[in-house]
């Protein structure tokens, strides 16, 4: 460690018997407690700690850039913060709250009232806020510093516990100082105290010669919040009990050596340390990924890495290449590239959903096993959503770490391990690190893959946000399946890449069709609207090129690379198809009549289960597959496995030998390598349309000539449903249409019409095509023929009422652009959202969805007890998991838990409307089993649980239910009236 000073005299050493006699901490099972000046000194040393050995390089280079002395100061600073930021406890209104310790205090002098007898207003002054103010005096009083200068610095202190406080809370409490030194003759000792105190941090930490200089700079907002971070980090580790005893300790140990042990026995991973990689870029893939024999880098891949080499600064790079070209593995040896230049240790890869989270975190361990590293090196790996911890590879991570017992943070946590424990060596490299778990902690591991929320909540005031920002700020950013978000989410995602241009933070955008006008405002949120560079952004909205790589650095001119496609090219017939079940049968049966692999995409899960009954009828069980969203988790993950198993790659699925059918919804569109011979879809806009076909001849098969498909699939053909034809304005279903809206599915409809009417004369050409078609579709001009033309204007006249409205719901709770430099954060998260997570109500402000309903699923048996579901596989492990017992008197044991947790479903859009839910939870509550909600079971802990009968039915909220493993969820009003559409797949 360094920084702290040549002649350390000890922090004890420098108080007097007052000061020693302030408490910080207290166990009230116990009566254990710790002293302030313990407090602060091993919360500074934690900081040193991070800062040296976990800290990734380039959040230590932006913080280092904004003070004179560079590397040294930076450093010096956030271990004098995380030092003083508990000095608010040296004041009356914090140190009463323990009397038997506010009574040692006053045997020293400190006066101060009860508890009871300051009341209320107490609360004025948390310790958070009291320190900012105390801090701020000893800043202005004894060095000089104006109240502006100080509040940059001493904001980090007032925000400790996630929220950075406001002007009026601190103006209340400048109208009341007996909360912060009690009148009368005891007031000049508790100030003496207090200055006492942070004249030993500053000495003892090594910052009294850098105060004066410091008073010159200004700080950037971005600096500000990591600073904050940082601090709270340092707090909430060196609050743990296990790694830092409270008094009396069973082992006295210095200072040094409890650092020492702490630091041991918390055995966080270090960031990871990229080096650039040397060699052509076909090595480098071949190093990195699991290519087949012969397999050449294409030529968007290529660029995508030589790009990455000629950036001089952090930047973002945009990547649009066709379905199946490779993104992924772009994406990742660019951030390679990138985080090897620019510092960054580690990289979090957003998704849509959390099926593609899921998928994308086996990738990303693939990856990491492949990557170099030193010998011993370990790496902390987080899967990033609501349900991560039923993945079972994440699982596996979670099984090699030790258990550390959390700061009463986030919720639940084991609390069966200490620091003299011989069981918490981790011996993976690959680690899901015990500390860094919890809807607060995930994302500060190096590794990530997880949802697109956890990246947009760094957009959403909301607490402790600073701690998203420093998990986000020393990663690489890779954001997939950009052309998924819809106007409310964008305004969240362009809020949060302005930041992380901000804190120079590398991001890789990643998108098959991607509307040029997005291009150009993601690129500008990042970089910022540069005078004078106005004409390089209107370029990025014009260019027309396929594939193109886009990139841009903050206050630069974006630059582009036009790269050529693979060779490979697929003409994919369009053709319409009347919206008649039995139409469909018949067409299928024509179609399949050589045998082959057919895929319809529905646009609700209802119209995905009527298709599937009448096609079942036609061609049997056995060869019908159904696949939506409404399925339990552990079901869902199992038809994703087993359409990869079937319909997966050549060499990797065993593809069935008979005609087959797969009809599924929206769950086919992304991140699925599946390949079928035949495509029948219902009209969606259309990028999404084009994503589906991504999904047709996705592989060779026979070569050019696909000779190994059925003789009459050969040619790839796409069959666009869900729509009356013969109007005269095309007419989709009521279901697509409240999914889609009509201005997105008509203007998809002019845009493939000269397709549509030309057959095999004019075939969509993919990939040359998927640009045309896209910008086509979303340009703001007029499209389609003149007797459209009435339709088209009022379904776009809605459509952008719609999208008014989104923007300006959502930027109630946006996060402002980052202030001029010097600008305190005082007020930074006000009027927010409270706490952001990844539960139902957390995902509802980061996406203009209606709350959802989540239940987990289990059965009741004749006998009335309840138990797992009777159609379950063994686990990985082979053990039993259908039918298992959960018993209501006491815990289920932990592998029933588990498995019925694995069962969570969220309910369909019937049941997300006000009225409906409220008597939905009514109803589900009514099935509350108290032995559950203990810390002991804290996988079926505030869950609601939905017990079917015997039959897999149940009633609820009017409606009745009906789940099957081979379809999943269905639901009928109880009248026997059909209900409404559930509205996605």
């Amino acid at each position: 460690m360094t920084g702290e000073g040549d002649a350390r005299m000890g922090f004890h050493a420098r108080l007097g018997g007052p000061a020693l006699s302030v408490w910080a901490k207290h166990e009230r099972d116990s009566d254990r407690w710790l002293p302030l000046w313990r407090h602060m000194e091993d919360s500074a040393a934690v900081a040193g700690r991070l800062w040296d050995e976990w800290l990734p390089l380039s959040v230590r280079r932006l913080i280092a850039g904004a003070l004179p002395g560079g590397e040294v100061d930076a450093r010096r600073l956030v271990v004098w913060l995380a030092g003083v930021h508990d000095i608010g406890k040296a004041t009356p209104a914090f140190a009463c709250q323990v009397e038997q310790l506010a009574q040692v205090m006053r045997g020293w002098g400190l006066e101060m009232r009860s508890r009871q007898a300051m009341g209320a207003d107490r609360r004025l002054a948390p310790h958070g806020l009291a320190g900012q103010v105390l801090l701020g005096e000893w800043l202005q009083e004894r060095h000089g510093w104006t109240v502006k200068q100080a509040g940059q610095f001493t904001v980090a202190v007032g925000g400790h516990h996630g929220v950075p406080p406001e002007h009026g809370q601190i103006q209340a409490l400048d109208g009341h100082p007996h909360l912060l030194r009690t009148h009368g003759p005891s007031r000049a000792l508790w100030k003496r105290v207090q200055e006492e105190l942070l004249d030993a941090c500053a000495d003892e930490f090594g910052v009294r010669e850098c105060l004066a200089a410091w008073r010159a700079v200004k700080l950037p907002q971005p600096v500000q919040v990591l600073l904050s971070a940082l601090v709270i980090v340092s707090d909430w580790i060196a609050s743990n009990p296990d790694l830092f005893p409270y008094f009396p300790e069973d082992v006295p140990r210095t200072g040094p050596e409890r650092i020492v042990a702490a630091w041991r026995g918390l055995d966080l991973p270090g960031p990871w340390r990229a080096e650039e990689p040397g060699g052509g870029v076909q090595e480098l893939f071949a190093c990195r990924f699991d290519l087949p024999p012969g397999a050449k880098v294409r030529p968007v891949q290529e660029a995508a890495v030589d790009l990455a080499r000629g950036m001089d600064e952090p930047g973002l790079m945009v990547i649009e290449a066709p379905m199946g070209e490779g993104k992924t593995e772009a994406a990742l040896a660019a951030v390679e590239v990138l985080a090897a230049r620019f510092g960054a240790g580690g990289v979090f890869f957003a998704l849509p959903t959390m099926a593609t989270g899921n998928a994308m975190f086996r990738r990303l361990r693939n990856w990491l096993d492949r990557l170099p590293a030193p010998e011993g090196t370990r790496y902390s790996v987080q899967l990033a959503h609501s349900k991560a911890a039923l993945n079972d590879d994440f699982a596996d991570l979670m099984g090699k770490g030790q258990r550390i017992t959390a700061v009463d943070v986030d919720g639940f946590e084991e609390h069966d391990w200490r620091p003299t424990s011989r069981n918490r060596f981790a011996a993976a490299e690959l680690v899901a690190h015990a500390w860094l778990r919890g809807r607060k902690k995930a994302m500060l591991s190096s590794f990530v893959a997880g949802t697109v929320d956890q990246l947009l909540f760094a957009g959403l005031k909301s607490r402790h946000l600073a701690m998203r920002h420093l998990a986000i700020a020393g990663k690489v950013v890779v954001i997939d399946e950009a052309h998924a978000y819809d106007t409310y989410m964008s305004v969240y995602l362009d809020r949060v890449l302005s930041w992380l241009g901000a804190y120079r933070v590398p991001v890789v955008v990643l998108s098959a069709t991607l509307p040029a006008d997005r291009r150009r405002e993601l690129t500008e949120a990042y970089a910022g609207k540069a005078i004078g560079e106005a004409a390089a952004f209107d370029a990025v909205a014009r260019a027309d090129e396929y594939p193109l790589l886009t990139a841009a650095t903050p206050g630069g001119a974006p630059v582009m690379r036009r790269p050529a496609a693979s060779a490979r090219g697929t003409d994919v017939e369009l053709e319409r198809l009347d919206d008649d079940v039995d139409l469909l049968a018949d067409r299928l049966e024509a179609e399949l009549a050589d045998g082959g692999c057919a895929l319809v995409v529905r646009n609700t899960v209802r119209r995905v289960l009527e298709a599937a009954a009448a096609l079942r009828e036609r061609f049997g069980e056995a060869n019908v597959t159904v696949a939506h969203s409404c399925f339990i988790d552990v079901d869902r993950a199992a038809k994703d496995a087993g359409l990869l198993k079937r319909f997966g790659p050549p060499g990797k699925a065993d593809r069935p030998q008979a005609a087959h059918i797969v009809v599924a919804s929206q769950v086919a569109e992304q991140s699925l390598d599946v390949d079928f011979d035949l495509l029948v879809t219902d009209l969606a806009p259309v990028d999404l349309l084009l994503q589906r076909m991504g999904r047709l001849h996705r592989h060779l098969r026979g070569g050019e000539e696909q000779t190994d498909r059925p003789k009459r699939l050969r040619q790839a053909r796409c069959l666009v449903t869900g729509v009356d034809w013969s109007a005269p304005v095309p007419a989709p279903v009521r279901g697509s249409l409240a999914v889609y809206g009509a201005h997105a599915l008509l203007r998809s409809a002019a845009a493939l019409l000269p397709h549509l009417d030309g057959g095999q004369e004019r075939p969509v050409r993919l990939p040359a095509d998927i640009r045309p078609l896209v910008q086509r579709a979303y340009a703001d001009e007029p499209d389609g023929p003149a007797d459209w033309a009435e339709a088209l204007e009022a379904a776009r006249a809605r459509h952008e009422e719609h999208r008014a409205d989104q923007a300006e719901r959502a930027a109630t709770f946006r996060l402002d652009a980052a202030a001029r430099p010097g600008r305190p954060l005082f007020g930074w998260v006000a009027a927010g959202v409270g706490d952001a997570d990844d539960t139902r109500q957390g995902r509802a402000q980061v996406r203009d969805s209606r709350e959802s309903l989540e239940v987990v699923v289990v059965q009741r048996r004749a006998d009335g007890t309840l138990a797992t579901v009777p159609w379950l596989e063994p686990d990985r492990k082979g053990r039993p998991r259908a039918g298992l017992p959960l018993p209501t008197d006491q815990v289920p044991t932990a592998l029933a838990a588990r498995t019925a947790a694995s069962c969570g479903l969220r309910l369909p859009i019937q049941f997300s409307y006000a009225d409906v839910m409220d008597r939905a939870i009514d109803e589900l509550e009514e099935l509350y089993v108290p032995a559950w909600q203990t810390k002991d079971s804290h996988w079926l802990a505030g869950q609601l649980i939905l017990a079917l009968d015997g039959d897999c039915q149940t009633h609820l909220a009017g409606f009745s239910l009906r789940y099957s493993h081979s379809d999943g969820l269905e639901v009928i009003r109880a009248e026997g009236q059909e209900g409404k559409a559930a509205r996605s797949g």
